[in-house]
This record gives structure tokens, sequence and C-alpha cells, in this order.
């Protein structure tokens, strides 16, 4: 017990291990109980990274994809640990940590949207998502039984009743005793040159606003420096 709520289970577990022999342990745990959680990681050659949401029988479990290492039974201590960059451990680390506590935070305070996969890559800044679907052929009993559980919930629950749109008729007014109309006080030209250019952006960014067009002042709307004192105006203002 320890969930947010008074003497219930608790609501999410975190996986920070190191080897996957642990991870295995943890994914059976979860899957005999049901248990939602957090599975994460960093490479070893410490330049990527990955966190994964598991809910059992709804989404992949760590042993429905397991990594090559798990899938053949090789002995992690015999694996060569080269190319390994020192330098960039302890910021890859972070950065997978920091994606995996906002996660929690998002998934505990039931806000945004929680990512199922989030993957890290820093030689080249990729920052691939996905949700991965549980395997039928799992290996895990106790992930068969759980997908078996939710194919039953997901069947029971009523069916949506798909229902026509509902076209909104625009309100026009028959009468119009006092003449009111709406003129913008803006032409086309003046509001294409407010909005500026756009720039060329990558997939799903979008501008929150355009840099004004300079507006060039025509210099007729000026009168012209003469340097005369203000008594020559006068004079020749009274002579006109």
């Amino acid at each position: 017990f320890g969930g947010k709520v008074k003497d219930t289970p608790v609501d999410l577990v975190l996986s920070c291990v190191d080897n996957f022999e642990a991870r295995m342990t943890i994914n059976t745990a979860c899957n005999e109980l049901g248990q939602a959680w957090f599975e994460s990681g960093v490479s070893e050659n410490a330049v990527s990274g990955h966190i994964q949401f598991i809910i059992p029988g709804d989404t992949s479990c760590f042993a429905c994809a397991p990594p090559l290492v798990v899938a053949t039974h090789t002995d992690e201590r015999t694996l060569k640990r080269e190319g390994v960059c020192a330098a960039s451990l302890p910021t890859t680390m972070a950065v997978v940590a920091g994606f995996l506590v906002q996660n929690v935070l998002k998934f505990l305070l039931g806000f945004g949207q929680v990512s199922y996969y989030l993957g890290y890559n820093a030689l080249q800044d990729f920052f691939p998502t996905m949700r991965l679907r549980p395997n039928p052929n799992c290996d895990d009993t106790f992930c068969l039984k759980q997908q078996r559980l939710f194919q039953e919930r997901e069947a029971a629950k009523p069916k949506d009743e798909v229902c026509a749109p509902q076209v909104e008729e625009a309100v026009v007014h028959d009468e119009n005793e006092w003449s009111i109309e709406i003129v913008s006080e803006t032409t086309e030209e003046e509001s294409r040159a407010a909005e500026g250019e756009r720039p060329v952006l990558t997939e799903g960014v979008t501008v929150a606003y355009t840099k004004p067009v300079a507006q060039v002042n025509d210099k007729t709307d000026f009168v012209d420096n003469t340097e005369l004192s203000i008594e020559e105006l006068m004079k020749q203002m009274q002579s006109l």
C-alpha cells in the first residue's frame, strides 16, 4: 500500500535499474499484479536512452519485445562495452531522468499527454515517440492473462452511438431598423502588410506572431525644412 488515496495500492512503479535481469523481474511482478509502471534506461554507449510507460494488457510489456540480450539469454557480464562516451553519460542520464519525472507528474496529476514510449538519440537530437501494442505470443504468462482481461473489459464497455454532427445555423436578422453595417477599417493590402513574411518552419512548429513590414512614409506628407526664423515665417503668412 502507498497510493495517493489512503489504504490503496501504489499508483505507479518506476524502474531505474541498470541491468536487464532486474527489469525482467519488475516486469513479471507488475504483470502479475496488473500494476502500471515506467521502464527507463540509457544505452551502453551513453549517447541514447528511453522511457516506456507499461500498462499490463493494454501496452507492450518489457518481455513482449525484449532486447537481443534478453531474447538470446546472453550473460550481460560477457558483453564488451567499447566506444562508451563517458563525458556524455551524466547528461544523457539527466535528460532521460527529466523525461521520466515529467511524464510521472503528468500521469499522477492528470494533465497533458503521457508518452507511452519516448526515445532520445543524443547524436542526432532525435526524439521518437510511439505506442507499442502487446505481443499475443509473449513469453510472460502473466502478460497473456492481462491481455485477456483487458480485452474482456473493452468488450464489456457500452458501444458509443455515432450521432450525426449538428450544423449550427447562422443567426440572420431580417430587420435592420437602424441600418447598422460592420465595415473593416483596414484594407486587404494593409492586412497582408501587417502580417509580414512567414518563415519556413519544420513540421509541427507554428509562429505565434509575425513581424510587420516596415512602412515607408510618403515624403509629401511633411513640410520641407527651409531654415527660416519664426519672424520670417510670420511675415510670409501676413503677405498671403
